[in-house]
């Protein structure tokens, strides 16, 4: 038979966790048609895979691309890193249902706890949705390198039928069946499920909660019930914080909900050092509600969740004394100044010296450093040295050790703060967690101050080939079968015959992130951090290659992928 694309020569690891055999992969019209070798037949396209691995597409449960994919086709930073499907709308952050002329509602919502740009979403953005249904309707109808699927978010939801209130009053009877009806219409017509936040993390940017947190328990309780009407739909939640106690109660309320609506859960799982060990405990609670008959899974990350810092981009010192004007000034006068005039440069570390007494500082948002986990990124991989250690070898001050990191770098130096999973050994452990599935990149938020959509080639670089904590086939299934499983895409996630051909071909001895870089390439020409991989041969979505060696071949074959009640 003649094929449109076979991917010779390969190292199949084909997302079973089995062990990998060398094989090629003969694609047609968008199906893995043959698996075996494949000699003397036609083909439109050939990729020599000789020397690589040939696994399925990745996929990442927990993205932001809501609105990102109106401006950037290919979906990056994700694309770069072997994902082929992406799942968004979570933490209850949707740009609908949400009419034209209430769009500040959501984006008040986002811009701030999400970190996307306003101003690029008002230029990015033609509107031509209101409903949940009509909005996936636009998704399906744009040009996309790569898979998305969708929740429905409720911060957007609640803004929708309560406008304003939404912002500051519980929900009234009237209020709860809209909202109601919105979901069971969306899971209908394909969304994923229903999304929240509860994050302590997730304020406006007037220092109020966003929509969703003004809700009540009983709220979000009332709208999964009625999702589980519908017999389909995925609950996911960006989660509170607290003491054991508090925390053991909100566990165990999310088992019972699970169970009583009957349908899954899942949320993001970090380790804290502001609360070592409670992990542990609250995972105990997790598998006695799986026993008893609810399903919860966890998502989690193969690092540490860092702010991603530079002069390029924030300091922790932006808005203090000195350095709020110093920092106004376009980047190459700061370079001089720096260079030039001791003395400001002496009141600059004589301030960020200082104990911090400002607001109070959430999210990904640069925060008041703790020197001896603030790291200056001078290569990829780990460990980085704390600035506490620059300082102490120099014999100057961290602050100090900081802006002369910063000069010597042409103020293009990166700086990591770990937010959570500061342990890594905790890390390691969630990961391995049964009840965990390893995706956590947020890609597309948060998009100057983190760049976790590299979580996947970290994964594999880091944690298989430095540590050898996970075989390759280990790791793969990760962020292959384990993914689409969870979120239902049966027909993705192994190299199977019939399958749909999403594929990821890259070197095993040598795939890795590399280092971010700011680009300005937002619809308003807003910044934000950009991170290519190495050794990624090849991403393929639905048997074209859209990417060849981190390059757009052209191809724009992305779906959207709509949850079960949509395809029956």
């Amino acid at each position: 038979m003649s094929y449109d694309l076979v991917v010779k020569n390969g190292m199949i690891v084909d997302g079973s966790g089995g062990a990998r055999y060398r094989g090629d992969v003969g694609v047609k019209d968008g199906k893995i048609t043959k698996i075996g070798r494949i000699n003397g037949e036609t083909t439109e396209e050939t990729i020599d895979a000789e020397g690589h691995v040939v696994t399925p597409g990745f996929v990442d449960g927990h993205t932001h691309m809501d609105a990102q994919l109106f401006w950037d086709q290919l979906g990056s930073c994700s694309c770069y890193h072997g994902v082929t499907t992406a799942v968004m709308g979570n933490c209850g952050f949707t740009l609908a249902p949400c009419r034209e002329s209430e769009a500040d509602f959501v984006f008040r919502n986002l811009e701030r706890a999400e970190d996307i740009s306003r101003s690029a979403m008002l230029a990015g953005i033609n509107w031509d949705w209101e409903t949940y249904p009509e909005y996936m309707d636009a998704v399906d109808k744009m040009p996309k390198g790569i898979n998305y699927a969708g929740y429905i978010g409720h911060s957007a939801l609640r803004t929708y039928v309560m406008g304003e209130r939404a912002f500051e009053e519980d929900a009234s009877e009237d209020d709860m069946e809209k909202m109601k009806a919105a979901v069971q219409e969306a899971v209908r017509a394909g969304a994923m499920g229903f999304s929240t936040s509860r994050s302590p993390s997730h304020l406006t940017s007037d220092d109020r909660f966003v929509a969703s947190r003004v809700g009540s328990d009983e709220e979000i309780r009332d709208i999964v019930m009625a999702m589980g009407e519908t017999g389909a739909g995925i609950f996911q939640l960006a989660m509170e914080r607290g003491e054991m106690q508090k925390m053991m109660g909100v566990y165990r309320s999310l088992g019972e909900l699970s169970k009583k609506s009957g349908r899954p859960v899942t949320f993001g799982s970090l380790s804290r050092k502001k609360f070592p060990g409670q992990w542990k405990a609250l995972y105990e609670i997790i598998e006695e509600e799986n026993l008893q008959g609810a399903r919860i899974w966890t998502q989690v990350h193969s690092r540490e969740i860092n702010s991603i810092l530079s002069f390029e981009t924030a300091t922790p010192f932006d808005n203090w004394e000195v350095w709020k004007d110093f920092r106004k000034l376009p980047l190459d006068e700061q370079l001089a100044k720096l260079k030039s005039d001791a003395a400001l440069k002496q009141k600059l570390i004589d301030v960020a010296d200082r104990p911090y007494d400002g607001p109070e500082v959430v999210g990904a948002e640069a925060r008041p450093p703790e020197w001896d986990m603030f790291y200056h990124i001078d290569k990829i991989r780990l460990p980085h040295p704390s600035l506490a250690q620059i300082a102490e070898e120099r014999g100057i001050t961290p602050a100090a050790a900081m802006i002369e990191v910063a000069i010597e770098e042409d103020l293009k130096a990166f700086f990591r703060q770990p937010l959570a999973n500061e342990n890594q050994d905790d890390a390691l452990a969630l990961m391995k967690h049964p009840r965990s599935t390893v995706t956590f990149s947020d890609s597309g938020a948060h998009v100057s101050q983190i760049m976790d959509s590299s979580l996947q080639t970290h994964l594999l670089s880091h944690w298989v080939r430095e540590r050898e904590a996970f075989t390759l086939e280990e790791a793969v299934r990760m962020i292959t079968y384990d993914t689409a499983t969870n979120w239902g895409f049966h027909d993705r996630g192994l190299l199977r015959e019939g399958m749909t051909a999403d594929i990821t071909v890259f070197d095993a001895d040598k795939v890795e992130p590399r280092m971010p870089e700011v680009v300005h390439d937002l619809p308003s020409g807003s910044k934000r951090l950009k991170q290519y991989a190495d050794g990624m041969l090849a991403t393929v979505v639905a048997g074209q290659t859209v990417l060849k060696e981190n390059q757009h071949t052209g191809a724009l074959p992305g779906q959207l992928l709509r949850g079960p009640l949509a395809r029956a």
